[in-house]
């Protein structure tokens, strides 16, 4: 069963958990490949400049100073990234030069053969052309229990709302936001962890249940849990005020 990730090129989170997640597939599952995106952390399509200068008025000063000194941390350490971990496990690495639904892309996807295509922080909204390229469908991890938290950021927007609990959510995509039916769910209690430690934790949650869902699918007609509109909340991008009320919270970013 050849599975493809569609992913990006994310400096902070990501490389381990892939890693992690490849530690953990088991046949017949095998991966064929992975589509690295230009990394886009807000889901919106900007330049560099346009990313620090928009983090900066809505996140503030020391937010934007400790992910810089993160990344550049990095940089130095020479830490592995999505790319080499794919290139150590001996997996061809697609990058697009178009949209992830152009037909040149489709076509460089369809060369990679998927049975099942695996989304982890894939920043395009996928059309029906990509979503039936991989006959045992496509999956997509989101870390909130769907079908609240639907959008963006959801580890930011649980700790605004002071929520005790949060989770994973490995669901087959449609053409919603985060509104496919779910294979896997799992519960996180929220603690008092930070933004940083609560996106780091349920990422290794996540690609537990990414394997799990992978075995469920390869042993057969898996059983979907439904993931109802009628009881969906949806968040988008925060503002300022988001991030005062955050901290208002008591929440914490790093």
């Amino acid at each position: 069963m050849h599975v493809v990730f569609i992913t990006q090129d994310e400096p902070f989170f990501l490389a381990e958990s892939f890693e992690y997640l490849l530690s953990r597939l088991r046949p017949p599952a095998t991966v064929s490949g992975a589509v690295l995106l230009s990394p886009s952390p807000f889901g919106k399509k900007e330049t560099m400049r346009q990313k620090l200068l928009r983090s900066y008025r809505i996140f503030g000063a020391q937010f934007v100073g400790h992910y810089i000194a993160r990344y550049l941390g990095s940089k130095l350490r020479r830490a592995p990234t999505v790319a080499k971990v794919m290139a150590q496990h001996g997996i061809p690495v697609i990058r697009l030069d178009a949209g992830i639904n152009k037909p040149k892309s489709l076509e460089a996807i369809r060369a990679l053969r998927p049975d099942v295509l695996v989304s982890v922080g894939g920043n395009e909204i996928f059309r029906r052309p990509l979503i039936d390229l991989a006959p045992k469908g496509c999956l997509n991890l989101h870390t909130a229990l769907l079908p609240k938290y639907r959008g963006l950021m959801p580890s930011f927007w649980v700790l605004r709302f002071r929520e005790q609990y949060t989770g994973v959510s490995v669901f087959l995509v449609d053409e919603g936001i985060d509104s496919g039916p779910i294979l896997v769910q799992k519960r996180v209690a929220i603690g008092d962890m930070t933004q940083e430690e609560l996106i780091r934790h349920c990422k290794k949650i996540g690609m537990d249940a990414i394997a799990e869902a992978l075995d469920m699918i390869a042993g057969g007609q898996p059983r979907l849990l439904p993931n109802d509109n009628a009881d969906a909340t949806y968040f988008s991008f925060p503002a300022a005020a988001d991030v005062a009320a955050f901290r208002e919270a008591g929440a914490k970013f790093f």
